[in-house]
């Protein structure tokens, strides 16, 4: 929804001023700060909830409590319900987290559903950051004796902290004075190790039934917005799911539903994705990817997404291209991203050492807690790089418990998610519904129309192998050393390590 940028210590205006500069992308529609002693906080606005009243940064009654966020509070009507409606004088989202706060303090995070990167502060001197439990939401930081900085994307950093920058970790809360301290799990503390299947492969109607409505519930909760909100439709199963109940949504309230779909000429993914949009009857939009936008796109697409791992590159090409195209139309997406982490959705969760029960349990929870590393990451830079914000359903936390307390057994079933597919009969066309599983960047045309240039990109990576290895980076084809050294154009001092998730990992 917007980008945001803090600080606290020995305060310099200007250099947060150009950090908050480099980021307006996020938030082309409003920008404000708040400067106190040791403490500093600037917003870039995308305008969601409340349009015309919800700027930040957000102040308490009484002026003395400030709040900048990034992100969705899905579940703001229930805690200004508990809170009371007299203390609120917006329509934001964002002022159930500055209400929270202030009642609870850093208990007050425990409240809060939904996708968020947040900084607090009070005019007597608390300061606290905070990241959503997945980390949906992007956040960085850097400390240095005098001053310690936070931003939503790396770029954002004067070239002279950025050997500092580290990710800051989702699900925890910093103050001076406690430091890092835990409030959330990215999988939830009473999610108990799935119990073994009485027979693998059968589940009754309840089961089904259960995640239906959890799903339905996390789609139609993320449906909140004051502009215009659509569907990315790949074509595959699980975005099909989620633009199925976005469209009986709409269409309860009235609404057309937009979804975006890309693809090359003749690409199965948009070839599917228009069939799902016959069905549902939604405002479908088509971008064709072309030999000559992808040229163009690649350069960009790593610069946004601030990655240079090849598979990410490939699948965010023509995310970047759908996410240009669909800003211009709604200010909102819904994707289908985390539903293969839960449901064991890659082919690889059916091979050994995952064809063990507890070592796939293992595996499906370690790759959640991983997805801000690359899959959300990519997300979140190619829209936030035109003012578009994704929100994520299937990455509910009542999803994610309900999944993963699932007896893994049921997800070695073929074929893959099949209790996805049934709890969504009738809803997604069975061609769709039963259709095998294609890597995005394949089904899209993407791998084939970006082949000849990433020989390209490959054959003038140059010296950039050395450099990377000089760094503790190992690049594993020329292809991902082209990728490095259009990263290391834009990020030059970044430290490319696991606590920016920079090293390949698929």
């Amino acid at each position: 929804m917007c980008g945001i940028v803090a600080a606290v210590g020995e305060i310099d205006d200007a250099t947060c001023r150009r950090m908050l500069s480099r980021i307006k992308h996020r938030g082309p529609d409003d920008a404000g700060e708040i400067h106190r002693p040791h403490a500093w906080l600037g917003h870039q606005r995308l305008s969601i909830m409340d349009v015309d009243g919800g700027h930040q940064p957000l102040t308490g009654t009484g002026g003395t409590t400030h709040l900048v966020v990034n992100g969705e509070i899905y579940n703001h009507r229930h805690i200004r319900d508990a809170l009371g409606h007299e203390l609120f004088e917006t329509g934001s989202d964002s002022e159930a987290a500055l209400h929270a706060l202030i009642a609870d303090g850093p208990v007050g995070l425990a409240r809060l559903r939904g996708m968020f990167a947040l900084a607090y502060l009070t005019d007597d001197g608390e300061f606290l950051v905070a990241r959503d439990s997945v980390g949906v939401k992007p956040l960085y930081w850097a400390r240095r004796e005098d001053v310690t900085l936070f931003a939503s994307e790396m770029r954002a950093f004067e070239p002279e902290d950025r050997p500092l920058v580290e990710t800051f970790p989702p699900g925890y809360c910093w103050t001076r004075n406690g430091g890092l301290v835990r409030f959330a799990d990215a999988v939830p503390a009473r999610v108990r190790p799935a119990r073994r299947a009485a027979e693998p492969g059968v589940w009754d109607d309840t089961l089904v039934k259960s995640i239906r409505e959890t799903v339905v519930s996390a789609v139609e909760n993320r449906m909140m917005s004051d502009v215009g909100i659509g569907v990315f439709l790949s074509g595959g199963l699980d975005s099909a799911i989620v633009a199925a109940v976005a469209a009986e949504y709409a269409e309860r309230n009235g609404e057309p539903l937009p979804t975006f779909a890309v693809g090359a000429p003749g690409s199965s993914d948009l070839a599917a994705a228009r069939v799902v949009a016959e069905h549902l009857g939604t405002e479908h939009h088509e971008v064709v990817m072309t030999r000559e936008n992808v040229v163009e796109m690649v350069p960009r697409t790593v610069r946004a997404i601030e990655h240079f791992d090849p598979s990410l590159v490939r699948s965010a090409v023509p995310n970047l291209l759908l996410a240009e195209y669909a800003s211009k139309r709604v200010h909102a997406v819904l994707t289908g991203e985390g539903a293969d982490e839960l449901f064991a959705g890659y082919s690889y969760y059916h091979e050994d050492p995952f064809t063990d029960p507890d070592a796939l349990q293992a595996e499906l929870v370690r790759t959640v807690g991983e997805l801000h590393h690359l899959n959300l990451q990519r997300c979140d830079r190619t829209t936030m790089a035109f003012g578009l914000e994704a929100r994520v359903p299937f990455l509910d936390r009542d999803v994610i418990e309900l999944a993963l307390s699932i007896p893994p057994e049921h997800k070695m079933v073929t074929p893959e998610k099949k209790l996805l597919r049934e709890a969504f009969e009738g809803w997604v066309p069975d061609e769709i519904l039963w259709r095998g599983k294609e890597q995005f960047g394949d089904g899209s045309g993407a791998k084939e129309a970006l082949a000849e240039l990433l020989s390209d990109v490959g054959e003038a990576a140059g010296s950039w192998q050395e450099e990377a290895v000089a760094e503790g980076v190992e690049l594993r084809t020329r292809e991902e050393a082209g990728f490095y050294r259009l990263w290391r154009e834009e990020l030059d001092g970044i430290r490319p390590d696991r606590t920016l998730g920079l090293f390949a990992t698929t």
